[in-house]
């Protein structure tokens, strides 16, 4: 394994639902060379799609303002 460290780590075995979407050409060769990366880092072979869903996961893991709107609406309310 290299000593290099990426934001992604090792992924965890989850259950998954399909979904499909379009990207620019120019985003999806990101995508590739990202996980061919990830691929040389953690000794594990995995193409861009098994990534994108942990990608996204951890996007929104450190969205600030995500993280409060989905706080406060699972917060009750308070009572007077």
């Amino acid at each position: 394994m290299s000593a290099r460290k990426l934001r992604l780590g090792p992924l965890p075995s989850t259950a998954s639902v399909k979904l499909t979407f379009a990207c620019p050409a120019s985003l999806k060769a990101d995508l590739d060379r990202y996980a061919a990366l990830y691929s040389q880092t953690y000794d594990e072979v995995v193409d861009s799609a098994t990534l994108i869903p942990h990608m996204l996961e951890a996007f929104m893991a450190g969205d600030r303002g995500f993280k409060k709107e989905t706080t406060a609406k699972a917060m009750p309310p308070k009572q007077p």
